[in-house]
């Protein structure tokens, strides 16, 4: 080690400590929460080995994001930008609806707020980061080149000042800003679909009552309910398949024909990309009780549900988000895991 004063247990808690922040950039950078993590791992072993070639010219935080950045770019050069449903396609109606899977790595992935939002005791800095992992954002960021997705995280949602992008990066401050300038330009041509969801955090009460309400609705399969509950043009998508409907008679629709086996479900609170979010276990039929079904993430405006996802690859996410992988009959509640 440098200078012979860091021990490896040592250097192992210090580089722990920047692990969620860490995971939070790359998720940013990637879209995936398990090529996040992957990234976070290779960035931990690169900076272990290489940590007697660091000579504290800047921060140990700055030179593991200046190796995130590296392990993000290198993973980015195959170009793979991950979409949700409505980035790819038109959406369906009912009448013509087919469930059509498209590879794991086509679609942007939930990911547990735990795992990407470091704790902070700045209500502003908090509500900074919720945004920035929203899918609408997330989203938007997957239309950026890599450098200008990187320059926009490090600088808008990190608030890092130009000369510090601009050394991670090897570049100028006006390359930086450049890039930066670009960046902006081209979110404020593109409106996400999502990007009005507006969220307090925590919950306002009537949000809250909302959510509330929707539970009730949804286990209880009350179409009638839930219609009033969403907004008239929400947004309804099911990754991994591309299908993906608009408005309050084709959501219901589906969920009362394609859907109908999650009549009876049972629904567990989740924070889920900086927005409320429910892992729903469906009836199992053979073992009785509940099987996982989706993680479901909610966007909220204007007092009305107006996107509603389900991401329904459960043997990946329900693990990520330390949920069991089956109910027992009684159990109408289980609390997540840390």
């Amino acid at each position: 080690m440098a200078n012979g004063t860091t021990a490896p247990t040592d250097l192992d808690s210090r580089l722990e400590a920047h692990r969620t922040e860490l995971t939070g950039y790359c998720y940013r950078m990637l879209g995936s929460s398990f090529e996040a993590e992957d990234a976070v791992q290779d960035t931990m072993i690169r900076a272990w080995r290489s940590y007697d070639k660091f000579e504290g010219r800047s921060s140990l935080r700055s030179w593991l994001y200046r190796i995130a950045t590296n392990v993000c770019l290198d993973m980015l050069t195959a170009g793979n930008k991950r979409a949700r449903p409505m980035d790819l396609t038109e959406s369906t109606p009912l009448a013509q609806a087919a469930l059509t899977p498209r590879p794991d790595n086509t679609w942007l992935e939930p990911m547990p707020d735990a795992r990407v939002l470091p704790t902070t005791g700045d209500p502003a800095e908090a509500a900074i980061a919720k945004e920035s992992v929203r899918l609408a954002f997330m989203a938007a960021l997957q239309k950026l080149p890599a450098k200008q997705r990187a320059v926009l995280i490090l600088r808008e949602v990190l608030a890092w000042k130009a000369s510090e992008v601009a050394e991670l990066l090897n570049t100028s401050v006006a390359s930086v800003n450049s890039a930066l300038q670009r960046a902006r330009a081209t979110l404020a041509e593109r409106q996400e679909p999502g990007a009005e969801a507006a969220v307090s955090d925590p919950l306002d009460e009537d949000q809250q009552k909302l959510l509330d309400r929707y539970v009730a609705a949804f286990e209880g399969y009350d179409m009638t309910a839930l219609t009033t509950l969403l907004h008239e043009d929400a947004v309804m998508t099911m990754p991994p398949f591309d299908l993906w409907l608009t408005g309050t008679r084709d959501i219901t629709g589906f969920m009362t024909t394609l859907g109908a086996p999650c009549a009876g479900s049972r629904l567990v609170p989740v924070q889920v990309n900086g927005l409320p979010g429910f892992a729903q276990y469906k009836p199992d039929p053979e073992k009785g009780g509940f099987t996982p079904w989706a993680v479901q993430v909610l966007e909220i405006s204007d007092g009305r549900i107006t996107g509603f996802h389900c991401f329904l690859d459960t043997q990946r996410w329900f693990p990520l988000f330390d949920l069991p992988l089956h109910l027992e009959a009684e159990t109408d509640q289980v609390e997540q895991g840390a």
